[in-house]
This record gives structure tokens, sequence and C-alpha cells, in this order.
């Protein structure tokens, strides 16, 4: 599995959290809590003992983007005493659409520290610890064990999988939340009492078939719907109050403006979950979800005969030498309308299968397929390979390392 370098005080931070032990044996709140906790403290759900209960919590925070941000800003004005952040990222123009933790005189910096930056302009009684690693196998447990509830606000499938793994072995509550386009979903996972997401999810869908928010996009609002929606779950089970969404996954439609609520059961055959796990400890989650490894030669090594990678440069000298190949792009015809590189056609991926004949009077040529990042692009080509097409490349980084190496006239998105 792929591994973040983590820094030599990485397990000195974990241990930050017993210096709260004066918070948690706190008896009264200071003068300032009593006026910044007001409004809690007349709510009779919440009131003066539900307060203190808010300030010992301590959440983790797995990531510090989408769902992070909202996750971020309204626990921590919430009260919640100890807030972990897992991130290695660093803040890009991009990600300011939605990710509102981040602004733009943090660009280029860590993500940890613009939301360390904004969460203590918030509240600066919330006690930060940070985490700049790549959540894995190897230091999941030791990163988890200490947190009384760990929100998910991922975007990957490894890592689900790992942090559910981690929660049901270690007894922990795990707040998920997924967004795409104009889609979200949220859930609580309590092993003990419910379903997990094993359960809701028994295996991965195959390498590349969910687009990422990257290549798919998403509404810049819906992060904040859906990381609401966690920190109430989390709120809501730290004071002990209301009905939680353990059993019950909630599907948000942004575009219809409707909730739907589906019932979810705990599987007795879950292999980590059920009556008789067969998982006990934390695997390689890569492998799992059928992600190659770099540098793993053995990986697809017979589906590659027919196909092979360019990168932007070698296609950059094709061009200029005038090659005789075709460029395929199988990006879609709105992000073939924000930018696309002189020669390509287009042929979106969703349509390959049935206009690949299409490409027939081509087929002994070099054949070039783009996309994006390079994902879509990859699954074009494989399909094309089974077609019997021999002369294939897949453009590594897409249009969007073209803009950066290439052309920077070429906008990126």
């Amino acid at each position: 599995m792929c591994k973040k370098p983590v820094s030599d005080g990485f397990f000195v931070f974990i241990r930050q959290i017993y210096i709260q032990k004066d918070r948690d044996e706190m008896s009264e709140l200071t003068q300032e809590q009593y006026q910044r906790y007001s409004r809690h403290l007349i709510l009779p759900e919440v009131g003066l003992e539900g307060q203190k209960k808010l300030l010992k919590a301590k959440v983790l925070l797995i990531g510090a983007g989408g769902l992070g941000s909202p996750l971020g800003i309204y626990l921590a004005a919430a009260g919640v005493g100890t807030l972990g952040i897992v991130d290695f990222d660093v803040v890009d123009l991009s990600n300011l659409q939605r990710q509102i933790l981040h602004t733009n005189d943090e660009i280029g910096n860590l993500k940890l520290d613009s939301a360390e930056k904004r969460i203590k302009a918030m509240n600066p009684d919330t006690n930060i610890i940070k985490f700049k690693t790549q959540i894995t196998s190897e230091n999941a447990m030791e990163i988890i064990k200490d947190f009384d509830i760990v929100i998910d606000g991922t975007d990957n499938f490894p890592t689900r999988y790992l942090v559910n793994d981690t929660c049901v072995l270690l007894n922990k509550t795990n707040i998920y939340g997924s967004i795409f386009r104009f889609d979200g979903q949220a859930t609580v996972f309590k092993a003990d009492e419910g379903p997990c997401y094993r359960c809701l999810y028994p295996e991965p869908p195959p390498p590349g078939m969910v687009p990422s928010c990257a290549e798919g996009g998403v509404l810049g609002i819906l992060p904040g719907t859906i990381g609401l929606i966690q920190a109430t779950e989390a709120v809501k089970l730290i004071v002990g109050q209301g009905t939680s969404l353990v059993g019950r996954l909630l599907v948000y439609d942004a575009l219809a403006m409707k909730f739907r609520e589906l019932k979810l059961k705990k599987d007795p055959e879950c292999p980590i979950c059920g009556d008789k796990p067969t998982i006990t400890e934390l695997i390689d989650y890569q492998e799992f979800c059928g992600i190659p490894q770099q540098g793993d030669a053995s990986v697809n090594e017979e589906e590659n005969i027919n196909y092979g990678v360019l990168d932007v440069a070698q296609l950059k000298k094709k061009i200029e030498e005038k090659e005789d190949f075709v460029l395929v792009d199988v990006r879609e015809t709105h992000e073939y309308e924000i930018a696309k590189i002189p020669g390509s056609i287009l042929i979106p991926l969703g349509e390959v299968s049935t206009r690949f004949s299409e490409l027939e009077q081509y087929k002994n040529k070099e054949i070039v397929v783009h996309c994006h990042h390079g994902g879509r692009s990859m699954r074009a080509v494989q399909f094309l390979s089974e077609q019997g097409f021999e002369h294939l490349k897949n453009l590594e980084g897409g249009i969007d390392e073209w803009s950066l190496q290439v052309d920077s006239t070429v906008p990126r998105y």
C-alpha cells in the first residue's frame, strides 16, 4: 500500500490529547464560555451538562476538504473540545469553490495549517491535533484509538474501507458522508448497534468505475449540506439526544431538493462486524480495491501488451513533428467546450462502446486517448484494446497536465 512519510514526532501528536486532562475534569465553564455557548445552555436538550460533554469530546476528522470544512467550523463553534485532523494535501485554487476552511491567501499551504488558522479564529479554545500524513493500515489504529468519534470526509474507497474497519475493530463511532455532482449520502456506523460500511457496500466498485469529484464535478454547496448533517449527528451523539442515523442512510438530491431515507440492516455474514468475522486486523486496502501499486511490474502485465502510456512532453513532440497519429478525447461535451487540445476527436467515454467503429479507419495508426486526468482515458484504452485495437496510448495526466506542462493558455478546471 502506498504510504506517505510520517514525521518523527507523529506518535507524539496523539499524546497531546492527554494535555486535555484539565479540560476533562472541569466542573464549571468560564465566564467567556457561558457567554459563547449561551444559546446551547438555554436548550433543555443540551444545557450545562451537554455543553460540558461537548467540551470534553474528542472528534477526529479524516480530511480537511469539502466535508471537513463545514465539520471543522461548526464543531469548533459548537464547543467540541478536541478536534483531530488527518490530511497531507495543500490548498489548490480549485478547492475554494467548496472547501470553505481555506482562502486565496492559503493557496500552496498545507490544508492542516490553513484549517487550524480558520478554526482557531472561530474558537481559540479548540484543541487541534494535526496529523500530516495519509491514513494507512500502519498508522490508523494509533491515530484513531484515543478519539470518541471519527468522521469520514474522504473521497476514495480504500480510505473508506480502512476507516470503517479500524472503527469496527476499536469499537468507535464512524460518521459517514459522501458527495458527487448534486447527490449526497450520510449515515452513522456503530457496529455494536447496527451495520457498518461493509454491510452497505460489501465490495468496492471496479477501479475507475466511479468518477472522482475532479472528474465528475460537484456542486460547491453540496459538501456544506452533507457536512452539516455529519456535524449534527456528532453533536447529538455527544450530548446523548435525539435519534441518530444508525441503521438509516440519508440520501440527498440537491437538484430536486429532496431527501430520502433507506433502511440499513446489519449483515450477519459481514466479514468484519458479522457473526463470524474473518477480518480481525487491517489489510491492504489499495489491493482490496484493485488499485495497482506504483512499481508493481506484475500489475496488468498481460493487459498492457496492446497499449501503453504517453506523457504530455511526448505528445507535444508528436504534434510538433507532425507524426501520423490520432488524438481521442473521451471527456464530456461540456468539458470539451471549456478546454481542448487542438486536433482531438471527441468521443465521450459513455459513448465509446457504441461509437468505436468510427475509429476503425485509424486502426493501423497510433491512437492516443486522453481525458481530464487519465482515469477515464485508461478505461477507454482498455475497452479499445479488447476490440482489437493494437496501437494505443493513454495520455498520462490528461489535459490538466497538458495545461500545466505544455500550454498554459488551455484553461484548467
